[in-house]
Parts: C-alpha cells; sequence; structure tokens
C-alpha cells in the first residue's frame, strides 16, 4: 500500500483485506548522557513512525551496538532496560534483535504494527483548507547542542528529555476521532523539512505560521547565540528552493524549524473545523503544548511559506 515513493514514515503492506502490515526502523547514536534515558527515546522514537501512520505498534526487534571490551554492560543493560520499558508502555512486545561490537554506541528498533486499511494515514493526502496540528514543541537539536557547548546543564535539559520520550501514542488515538487526512511525524529533517515532504507528496503548498509553533523552554535563547547544529543548516538548504520566507519572520525561528528532532511529534493536517477541538483535547491529556501552526493551500507548485 505504501512503499519508498512519498518518503513516508513507514511501509505498508496489505496483508488481509482488515490488515494491514506497518512496518520501520530506526536507530542512533545517544542524544543523552543517561543510558536509561537513551533507551526511552529511542524506542520511543521509532515507535513514532507506526503512529504516524494511524497504526499501532504490536512486535519489535532490538538493534544494539555496543563496546563490549571497552565499556561496562551495566550502560548496555540500562539502555536495553529503558527501551523495554517504553515498548511496554506501547502494548507492544520485544521478540528477540541483533548485535554488533562497535567503538560507538547505538541503539533503536525494527518495529511492526497492524492498522485496519481504511484507516492508515500518509503524507501524501493533505487537503487545501485543512489546518496543521503539531503535537509536541521543536527544539530539542538545539538544546542539545548547548548541553554539549556546557552552555546549559543536565537539569536545564529535562524538560526537553521528556517530551523526547513520550510517546506519540495518545497523539495517534487522539487523531482518529477527528477528519484528519495526512499525517507525518518530526524527526531529523526539521519541521521545515517534514512539511515541505507533505507538500510535495500532497502537491499542494503548505504555510506554517512560525509564531505559533511550540518551542521547548530555552530553545530560543540558545539558537539566539548560535547554538545550531550542522544539520539545521544542512536541512535549510536541502529546502531552501522551495520555501519561502516572510521577510518579517524572526530568522532565529527559521533555525528553530529548521532543526532537526529526535522523537518529535506529530504534524496532522486535518479538517479546519476540527483543529481547535483536537488541540484541546491534546492538551487535556497531557500534550500541553500541541498547537494549531498553519495552513494547507492549494498549489501547483509543491512550496513550504514561512509566515510570521
Amino acid at each position: 500500500m505504501v512503499g519508498r515513493e512519498n518518503s513516508d514514515d513507514a511501509g505498508v503492506f496489505l496483508l488481509t483485506d482488515e490488515i494491514a502490515l506497518v512496518q520501520t526502523v530506526d536507530f542512533f547514536t545517544p542524544i543523552v548522557n543517561d543510558p536509561y534515558d537513551f533507551g526511552r527515546i529511542a524506542v520511543a522514537n521509532a515507535l513514532s513512525d507506526i503512529y504516524a501512520m494511524g497504526a499501532e505498534p504490536v512486535t519489535a526487534l532490538n538493534i544494539v551496538c555496543f563496546p563490549t571490551k571497552t565499556m561496562d554492560l551495566a550502560y548496555l543493560r540500562e539502555i536495553l532496560k529503558g527501551g523495554l520499558d517504553k515498548l511496554h508502555e506501547a502494548g507492544a512486545l520485544l521478540l528477540g534483535g541483533h548485535s554488533v561490537e562497535d567503538r560507538e554506541i547505538k541503539y533503536g528498533m525494527a518495529v511492526t504494527g497492524i492498522a485496519r486499511p481504511e484507516e492508515v494515514k500518509t503524507n501524501s493526502s493533505a487537503r487545501p483548507g485543512d489546518a496543521l496540528v503539531l503535537t509536541k514543541p521543536i527544539g530539542t537539536g538545539i538544546l542539545a547542542t548547548a548541553l554539549k557547548g556546557g552552555l546549559i546543564g543536565e537539569d536545564d535539559f529535562t524538560e526537553a528529555v521528556e517530551w523526547m520520550a513520550t510517546l506519540n501514542k495518545t497523539a495517534a488515538e487522539v487523531m482518529k476521532k477527528y477528519r484528519v487526512s495526512a499525517c507525518t511525524d518530526v524527526t531529523g529533517f526539521g519541521l521545515i523539512g517534514h512539511a515541505l515532504e507533505m507538500a510535495t507528496a500532497s502537491r499542494v503548498k503548505i504555510e506554517i505560521q512560525a509564531g505559533k509553533v511550540p518551542l521547548l523552554p530555552g530553545a530560543y535563547d540558545m539558537a539566539s547565540i548560535g547554538m545550531v547544529p550542522a544539520g539545521t543548516y544542512a536541512n535549510r538548504d536541502f529546502c531552501s528552493s522551495k520555501v519561502e520566507i516572510s521577510e518579517s519572520v524572526d530568522p532565529v525561528l527559521v533555525d528553530l524549524l529548521a532543526d532537526a528532532q529526535t522523537s518529535g511529534g506529530l504534524l496532522v493536517a486535518l479538517d479546519a473545523a476540527d483543529a481547535a477541538k483536537m488541540v484541546e483535547e491534546l492538551r487535556g491529556l497531557g500534550l500541553s503544548l500541541a498547537a494549531e501552526i498553519g495552513t494547507v493551500l492549494k498549489s501547483d507548485e509543491p512550496q513550504v511559506i514561512i509566515a510570521p
């Protein structure tokens, strides 16, 4: 049903008339110092692709790279414990996995989910007139850079850690109650990059109102003093030919919109009449910074517009 054509979050295979199989894989190097938190975040990130497709995760396989000859295995145990706890929170089962000796730690999962075929969401069906809702704040890449640079401490990064470790399960469950036309999650290409993927796949124009995008506490301040990772600039360069930025938009906000996210929220295109109610419900269920951030517009050429 869904392959590689539109850069969707996961592949979808029609198993029967009533069951679609949804599959994805994701793993990366540590973004935090605490091994348990790293495990939680890595698995929340891997599961996110399943939720973005409107599916429920059912099974997973660990992917592990670890320097067993030079590092205490206690760290690995904590990583795996964090990942397993997060998987169980999602209601899915770990079936096994694979590990290799590596000088650099890497961890993640290959995840299988299921959905009814008619409930599968993609990034290719956003409709002109839809509103855009973002379920989590952005700024994790910039804050992680500031942490590595010693400009913030671990305590200043705590809220970002908890948002990264928050499953998109609640957002996906709420999404099913509304007239949602398209969905994707916001990860390595930043909000701008993933919005452009949606615009390209759906053949529409997407307008993002920069001032409405929720930010992690401290992210704006760190971006304003140059704590911007190289990946952010790469995202901006990659999207530049199809992104129009209003002259009145704060340049710092543009950097934040291009900031590569780890385990970000869902970007949901839905009937504009449902947007405010969906945001209210999301906030009531703990996603306190969920917000309506833009609009889908008719266009012959895919484009993202950054408005004030």
